[in-house]
């Protein structure tokens, strides 16, 4: 049987008592990342590697809010969540949807160990 063409897992944890959802989806210019605690997809966040940087230890992550709140913290969940993700899948652009109850730490990190369950890059 051949490969799908559209390659996307999901899986549901309880991080801080909280039911969690994340579906991961691999395309082939981006990776589509859902993390939610409501059961919808939430404000669609768009994270970016910088090319134009001259540091080439580190690339920079520029993000930009599509759809929803455009909030301090969601640039700052958004990259911390989505840095990660690029970077392994050779520093491709990820839209990542977030609709979430809690953005503690403690729970950014929990999140960042489920969405590398739900690798598909």
């Amino acid at each position: 049987m051949s490969e799908p063409i559209i390659k996307s897992k999901k899986t549901q944890r309880e991080i801080n008592g909280i039911p969690t959802e994340v579906v991961c989806t691999e395309f082939s210019n981006y990776i589509f990342v859902v993390l939610t605690q409501f059961g919808k997809i939430g404000t669609l966040v768009s994270v970016t590697p910088d090319s134009r940087s001259n540091d080439i230890s580190t690339t920079p992550f520029s993000t930009k809010v599509l759809l929803g709140k455009d909030e301090p913290m969601t640039h700052v969940c958004a990259k911390n969540l989505a840095m990660f993700v690029s970077q392994e899948a050779g520093n491709r652009s990820v839209l990542l949807g977030l609709a979430l109850k809690d953005s503690s730490i403690d729970t950014i990190k929990e999140m960042k160990e489920v969405i590398k369950s739900c690798q598909v890059w």
